[in-house]
C-alpha cells in the first residue's frame, strides 16, 4: 500500500497529459477522455513512457470525467474511467515485463475540478457536486485504481466536496493539490493553512500544489505548506511558463533546469513530486535522475491549533482570540423573534457588526423551542459564511444540527461542544474526526462541574485521551474551564483561574471561557468582565467568548495585548485608540454603568437596523440592498442612487479585490447585492419612462472543448453590474459562432476564457478568425494557463488576469469609442 511508503520513499508523479495528446493529434474542442476509448493505443504509449522515465505514479486519463462536465453521447462515464484505468494496469504491466523492474506502480484515478462555482458564490448545490464526485470515484475503485488524486482545485467548498466522496465512498487513499497564485491564495481566497487546515481536518493522505507555476514559483508556496502541513507534502509544477515557437506551444523551463528546481524542492521538504502542463517524460526523468538519491526530510506533526474559514485561518495560542457570542438567543429578545421570524437578514448583519468590531471566529447558535434547529442551522451557516470571511463555531448540543452544520461548513469550523459524559464524548468525536475541526471540552462529566482545579483537569485529561482514540489530537482539542458566577460561588474565579493556568502548563492545550458568566446577578457586570478578562488572558486563556460590541472588553483585549508584547510596536492599540478622548466626566459608579449598558446595546441595536446602500452592498447584503433600495426611491432619484451609492460600493469592493483585502467570495456577494438594488431601480424607471444606458456590448465565450466557465461567469457578473450588456455565449463554443453574432450584432469587444493547455489553441483560432472578418473587434482573454507573454503571442489586445481587470479594460474601450464618436461630430 501506498500509505505505508508515504514520508519514507521519495515517490514520483508522472508529467502532463494535454500537452502530449495534442502532440498526438487531439483536435481543438475535441474532450481528452474520449481517447481513452478512441485512441487506447496512444494513451497506453503515453503511460508507458512516463513509468519508463521513472514514475511511480501514474494518473489516468479522466481529469474532466464527471457527470457535471463531460458530455460525449457516444460513451459513458463508466465506459471512460474503465478504459482509463485499464490503460495504466497495460502499460505497467508491459512495461515492467520488458525491463525486469520489481518497482510498484500506482494507478491514481485523475479527479479534476467540475468547472463551476459553488454556492453562494455560483448556482451549483454543494451535494450536487458531492453526488458528481462520487460517481467518479467509485467507478475508479470499481476499475482497479489504487488510489484518487483530487487535483488543480482553486475553491475550498470545490474541494471538500471531492475530498469527503472519496473519504465516504471508497477506501482508497485520497491525495489533494490546489493552485495557489503568486500572492498564496486560491481563487476563492483561501491562505495556505487555511487549506492544510481543511485537508487535514478530512483525512486526507498527502496534500500540496500544482499547476499554474513554474518549480522557482512554487517555493514560497511550499515553504508555508512545510510550516502548516504534518501530512506528507506533493509538489507538481508546470514546466515554466507558455511560450510559441514556430505556431506551437512550448514551456520556458528545460528539463535539467526542472530537475535542478525539483531537487530543491525534496530537501526543503516534499516527498511526492511529479510534473503538471508541459512536463514531458524527458522532464521526469531527469527529475527522477536528480532526485532519487536526495534524502527525504521527516515529516513532523506540527502543533497548530487551526480553525478556518473559506479564506481566513486562526492559529489560537498566539495571543487570545475572540469569540463573538452575539449570534445566541439566550438572554437576547430580539434575536429570538428573528428566529421565530426566519429573519436572517439580522443574523447576518450581527455577524457582519461583530467582524467589523475585531472578533475573529463568530459563536453560531440557533437552538430555540418549536424551531427545526438542524435546517436552520444549515441554514444560517451558508448564509453567514457568504457575508463574512472569519471561521465559525458551531455551537449546539443537537447531534443532527452539528452534522449538517459540519457538512455545509467552508473551512475546519470549531465545535461547541462535547463534555466528559461518555455519551457525549461518543456522539461528537466521530463528527469531529468525519469532517475536521477544533472541539471545545467542558470540564464537566456525569458528576457535575468539579469545585476544584484538580477536578476539572482530570476532566480535560480524559476528554483528550478519549478523543485520541477517535483519532482527533491534543492540538484539535480546546479546554473550556468554565466560569462560574461569582454571585453564588465567591471562589469560582479563582478555581476557574487556576484551571486555566495549570491547562496551559502542565496539560499543554489550548482553553477557552465564557466570560460574562462570571457576573451574572452582579451590578455593573462590563466592570467585573473586564477585570476577569484581563485576570483569564494572564493566565493562559486562548480564546474568550465576548461581546466585541463592549467597549470594556476590548479596551481589556487591546490593553493586555499591548503590555504583554503581543502587539508588535502597539500598532494595534495605537490606531484603535489614537484619536480617542479620555472622558474626565465624574460619574456615580451606576450611573457610569447603566450608561456603558445602554451605550452598547444602542450600538448592537443599530449596527442590526441602520445601515446604507452603500455599505450593503459592501457587505454582500442582498435582501437588504434590496429593502433599502425600495426605501430610498420614495425620496431620490434612481440615477442619483446608481451614480452615488452603487457605482462607489462597487468601485471599493473592486479596488480591494485588486489589492488584496477582498477576495472572490465578497466580491460576488457585492455584485449580487449591487443586482438586487438594481432589479428594484430597474422596476421604478421603467414605470417612469426613464431609462438608464448601457456602456456597450461585450460577447463573453469559453472557448471551444472548453467546458470550465467559473472565469467567465464572474466577469459576467461584474460587465452587467458596470452597465455593460452582454452576450454570453456559454462555454464550449465554436471560434465560428463568437465571430458570427460579433459580426450580427456589431460587437466591439469580446472576452474569450480558457483553463486547458488543450484549448488555447481554439482560443488562437478565434482570434485569428475575428481578425479576418472583424478586425476592428477588439479581444481580452484570461484563464488559468495564460499570462501576458502568451496571450500577446495568440494576437489578444488585453490580458485580464481577474475579473476587475476585465472590466477596467472593457471601460476604457467603450470610453475610446464615445471619445472617437464625439471627435467626429466636432
Amino acid at each position: 500500500m501506498i500509505r505505508q511508503r508515504l514520508g519514507k520513499d521519495l515517490l514520483f508523479f508522472d508529467g502532463g497529459m494535454g500537452t502530449l495528446l495534442q502532440e498526438k493529434g487531439l483536435a481543438p474542442g475535441e474532450l481528452p477522455e474520449t481517447w481513452n476509448l478512441t485512441h487506447s493505443e496512444e494513451i497506453y504509449k503515453i503511460h508507458r513512457q512516463y513509468i519508463e522515465a521513472g514514475s511511480d505514479i501514474i494518473l489516468t486519463n479522466t481529469f474532466g470525467a464527471n457527470a457535471l462536465k463531460f458530455h460525449d453521447d457516444s460513451c459513458s462515464l463508466e465506459e471512460i474511467i474503465k478504459a482509463a484505468v485499464s490503460h495504466v494496469k497495460k502499460a505497467e504491466r508491459e512495461a515492467l515485463l520488458q525491463t525486469g523492474d520489481e518497482r510498484k506502480i500506482y494507478t491514481a484515478l485523475d479527479v479534476g475540478p467540475t468547472g463551476k462555482l459553488l454556492k453562494p458564490m455560483g448556482d451549483l448545490e454543494f451535494e450536487t457536486a458531492y453526488e458528481a464526485f462520487k460517481e467518479v470515484v467509485i467507478l475508479g475503485e470499481q476499475a482497479g485504481a489504487d488510489l484518487i488524486h483530487i487535483e488543480t482545485m482553486s475553491d475550498t467548498y470545490e474541494l471538500k466536496a471531492a475530498v469527503l466522496a472519496a473519504k465516504e465512498n471508497t477506501s482508497l487513499p485520497v491525495f489533494a493539490t490546489v493552485i495557489f497564485d503568486e500572492r498564496k491564495k486560491l481563487l476563492t481566497g483561501a491562505d495556505v493553512s487555511s487549506v492544510v487546515a481543511l485537508l487535514e481536518g478530512l483525512g486526507v493522505d498527502a496534500l500540496g500544489i500544482n499547476c499554474a507555476m513554474g518549480p522557482k514559483e512554487m517555493l514560497p508556496v511550499l515553504e508555508e505548506l512545510i510550516k502548516y502541513s504534518s501530512v506528507p507534502i506533493i509538489v507538481k509544477p508546470n514546466a515554466g511558463l507558455p511560450k510559441q515557437r514556430d505556431g506551437k506551444t512550448y514551456y520556458d523551463v528545460t528539463e535539467d533546469e526542472f530537475a535542478a528546481y525539483m531537487e530543491q524542492i525534496v530537501r526543503m521538504g516534499a516527498c511526492v513530486i511529479g510534473g503538471c502542463c508541459g512536463t514531458t517524460p524527458e522532464h521526469i526523468r531527469a527529475m527522477r535522475k536528480r532526485c532519487e538519491n536526495a534524502e527525504l526530510v521527516p515529516v513532523t506533526e506540527k502543533e497548530f491549533t487551526v480553525v478556518s474559514s473559506y479564506g481566513q485561518s486562526v492559529i489560537l495560542g498566539e495571543g487570545s482570540k475572540i469569540i463573538g457570542e452575539r449570534i445566541n438567543p439566550t438572554g437576547k429578545k430580539r434575536f429570538k423573534q428573528a428566529l421565530k421570524e426566519h429573519d436572517l437578514d439580522y443574523i447576518l448583519r450581527e455577524g457582519i457588526t461583530q467582524q467589523d468590531q475585531g472578533a475573529h471566529i463568530l459563536d453560531v447558535n440557533v437552538g430555540l423551542p418549536d424551531i427545526d434547529e438542524p435546517a436552520l442551522m444549515e441554514e444560517v451557516v451558508q448564509e453567514l459564511q457568504s457575508v463574512v470571511n472569519i471561521p465559525l463555531q458551531i455551537d449546539t448540543v443537537d447531534e443532527k444540527a452539528m452534522e449538517k452544520a459540519l457538512r455545509i461548513y467552508n473551512g475546519k469550523a470549531m465545535v461547541n461542544s462535547v463534555s466528559g459524559k461518555k455519551e457525549s464524548m461518543e456522539k461528537v468525536f466521530p463528527l469531529v474526526k468525519k469532517y475536521g475541526g477544533v472541539v471545545i471540552g467542558l470540564t464537566l462529566d456525569e458528576d457535575g462541574i468539579p469545585a476544584d482545579a484538580d477536578g476539572r483537569v482530570r476532566i480535560a485529561e480524559k476528554i483528550i485521551k478519549t478523543a485520541e482514540k477517535f483519532g482527533i489530537k491534543k492540538k484539535d482539542i480546546v479546554i473550556d474551564a468554565l466560569a462560574m458566577t461569582i454571585s453564588s460561588e465567591p471562589e469560582g474565579a479563582k478555581v476557574t483561574l487556576e484551571t486555566l493556568r495549570r491547562l496551559r502548563d502542565e496539560i499543554g492545550v489550548n482553553t477557552v471561557l465564557g466570560v460574562s458568566n462570571i457576573s451574572f446577578g452582579l451590578p455593573c457586570r462590563p466592570i467585573v468582565n473586564a477585570a476577569f478578562y484581563t485576570m483569564a488572558m494572564l493566565n493562559g486563556l486562548s480564546a474568550g467568548i465576548i461581546n466585541p460590541s463592549s467597549e470594556d472588553m476590548m479596551k481589556s483585549w487591546y490593553a493586555y495585548h499591548a503590555l504583554m508584547n503581543l502587539d508588535n510596536n502597539c500598532e494595534q492599540y495605537i490606531q484603535k485608540y489614537a484619536n480617542s478622548v479620555v472622558s474626565t466626566n465624574i460619574m456615580k459608579t451606576s450611573e457610569l454603568s447603566e450608561t456603558k449598558l445602554k451605550g452598547e446595546n444602542d450600538r448592537s441595536r443599530k449596527s442590526s437596523s441602520k445601515m446604507t446602500l452603500q455599505e450593503a452592498i459592501e457587505k454582500g447584503l442582498r435582501d437588504d440592498a434590496g429593502k433599502i433600495t425600495t426605501d430610498m426611491i420614495a425620496t431620490e432619484a434612481p440615477l442619483d442612487i446608481i451614480n452615488e451609492e452603487l457605482i462607489p460600493a462597487l468601485n471599493h469592493v473592486g479596488d480591494g479585490f485588486e489589492k488584496g483585502t477582498v477576495f472572490l467570495p465578497q466580491l460576488l456577494m457585492s455584485a449580487e447585492a449591487a443586482k438586487s438594488a438594481f432589479s428594484v431601480l430597474k422596476e421604478k424607471m421603467e414605470k417612469s419612462g426613464e431609462i438608464r444606458e448601457k456602456k456597450g456590448r461585450v460577447i463573453l465565450a469559453t472557448v471551444k472543448g472548453d467546458i470550465h466557465d467559473i472565469g467567465k461567469n464572474i466577469v459576467k457578473v461584474l460587465l452587467e453590474n458596470y452597465s455593460f450588456d452582454v452576450i454570453d455565449l456559454g462555454k464550449d463554443v465554436s471560434p465560428e459562432k463568437i465571430v458570427e453574432t460579433a459580426c450580427e450584432k456589431q460587437v466591439p469587444l469580446v472576452g474569450l476564457s480558457a483553463l486547458m493547455t488543450t484549448t488555447v489553441v481554439s482560443m488562437e483560432e478565434t482570434i485569428k478568425m475575428l481578425r479576418e472578418k472583424k478586425p476592428d473587434c477588439k479581444v481580452m482573454v484570461g484563464g488559468a494557463v495564460l499570462n501576458q507573454e502568451y496571450a500577446d503571442m495568440i494576437g489578444a489586445d488585453f490580458y485580464g488576469k481577474d475579473a476587475m481587470q476585465s472590466v477596467h479594460y472593457a471601460e476604457k474601450i467603450f470610453k475610446d469609442a464615445l471619445q472617437k464618436s464625439a471627435d467626429k461630430k466636432e
